[in-house]
């Protein structure tokens, strides 16, 4: 049997209550209700307005203040009873508002439709969790910094194509990542001040004929304008898609990160080593020690990207204003807004407890002739060699170290004079991958002066 409430939702015009698999398709409130803090912040402020332009009385208005608060407290307190009958966050608050102050609950939704007021809810709901998601990003750079003053000096090889390509060093690596998260705060900050324009006050899509002040609202909700259009105000779901798009790049970066963590904790690199707090064993396999929570966050990832794709899809093929579609905007957000914070959580404790293993790190740079662009440069330096002649004669010398089973620092002089008589002793001082790392002092380079002096700066743009 469904519950009487649901009828007096609708008024007079349904005689009979909803199937129960309508119901079930219809009702919202198995995930809205994470916005009660939202709905009951808005449902404040236009109560506020109401009562400020004369549409409602301080007493009435009074009365719905404190009955709000009431509701709110028992959400968070967990004794709130939410019904499905009533649909959405909405219809429940407001019921149960009923039952607290009576019949000066029913002038809450003048001037206003469900419509304006799930686009607000819903915009509170996204700007509050980007602040979120902010915060978590400067958290993850903080670890990421804090390993790139560690290792600013430590050597490592620099690959293209997974292959060896030149040393650079481990702080080098570091704030390659604090680079990219940089940019996700910024794509994140833009969105929150693209969206931040209020949609209360729009009603159901033609704006109302009360004698309201958006403008008040709006102010109040800590918007930084009403949203000029009544249409647009109530159908327009980018808000959401910005927020999925910069949750989608922002993941892509930390599934790049675990992908490295797997290869280089593996036994075959042994690059680094993750914290037992992070891994986890074999139930057959002792010697094991897996980095499943990498893992995980590279596979979570692509609930993320498919909530982007999933709501593009919803949104794609909606005529003007509000259809019911746009209900399935809220599950896919939440889900990856989840999925994000938990995955930026795990990344920012591995990174913060890993152990950089400086020894093989270096060893690994001096193999694979990672400094051969440095043998390269020092031609065209030092005998003023044009760099293709140059290239020509590095690839002889690395050809020569291979087939001798050496790297280029192991050949002798005579091995290199013998393929261009006018190489010098000197070319050993640049085939060192300290030395290597170090004549990198270009802006931005991997050089540890250079680390140190982008360390510096992130530091002061956090703080």
């Amino acid at each position: 049997m469904t519950d009487t409430k649901s009828n007096t939702m609708w008024g007079g015009r349904f005689a009979a209550g909803p199937d129960a698999i309508m119901e079930a398709i219809n009702a919202s409130i198995g995930f809205d209700q994470r916005m009660a803090k939202q709905d009951i912040e808005g449902s404040r402020a236009h109560a506020a307005m109401l009562a400020a332009q004369g549409i409602l009385t301080d007493n009435d208005a009074e009365a719905i203040r404190e009955g709000l608060l009431t509701v709110l407290s028992e959400i968070e307190t967990g004794k709130f009873e939410f019904s499905t009958a009533l649909e959405d966050i909405h219809m429940n608050v407001e019921s149960r508002l009923k039952d607290i102050v009576g019949e000066p609950a029913g002038r809450l939704h003048t001037a206003r439709s469900r419509n304006d007021q799930v686009a607000t809810d819903f915009k509170l709901w996204v700007r509050d969790q980007i602040d979120a998601t902010l915060e978590a990003i400067t958290a993850l750079q903080t670890a990421f910094l804090a390993q790139a003053e560690a290792g600013a000096d430590h050597v490592m090889p620099g690959f293209t194509h997974l292959q060896t390509a030149q040393p650079v060093t481990w702080g080098h690596h570091m704030l390659a990542y604090v680079e990219m998260l940089g940019r996700d705060a910024s794509r994140f900050t833009d969105a929150r001040a693209r969206m931040n324009e209020s949609p209360l006050g729009a009603a159901a899509l033609a704006g109302t004929s009360f004698n309201i002040d958006r403008h008040a609202t709006a102010q109040a909700l800590g918007f930084d304008r009403p949203a000029a259009n009544s249409l647009d105000a109530v159908s327009d779901r980018d808000f959401a898609l910005d927020f999925l798009n910069a949750a989608s790049i922002c993941a892509m970066h930390l599934s790049r990160f675990a992908e490295e963590l797997v290869i280089w904790s593996s036994a075959q690199f042994r690059f680094v080593t993750l914290s037992d707090r992070f891994s986890t064993g074999s139930s057959i396999m002792p010697q094991k020690k897996n980095p499943d929570a990498a893992e995980l966050i590279r596979a979570k990832i692509a609930r993320i990207f498919g909530a982007n794709a999933a709501l593009m899809m919803v949104m794609k093929g909606l005529p003007l204003t509000y259809s019911k579609d746009m209900q399935e905007d809220k599950e896919q957000t939440f889900d990856a807004a989840d999925n994000l914070m938990l995955a930026l959580a795990a990344m920012t404790g591995m990174v913060t407890d890993m152990t950089a293993n400086q020894a093989n790190l270096e060893a690994a740079a001096a193999s694979g002739f990672s400094t051969a662009t440095d043998l390269a440069d020092w031609l065209v330096r030092t005998l003023d060699m044009p760099f293709r002649d140059a290239h020509h004669v590095t690839g002889s010398i690395v050809k020569l170290a291979e087939d001798k089973g050496c790297d280029l620092p192991d050949l002798t002089l005579d091995d290199m004079t013998a393929i261009h008589p006018a190489i010098t002793g000197d070319v050993f001082d640049v085939l060192g991958v300290q030395n290597s790392v170090a004549s990198r002092t270009s802006y931005g380079g991997t050089a540890p002066t250079e680390v140190r002096k982008q360390i510096a700066r992130w530091k002061e743009k956090l703080a």
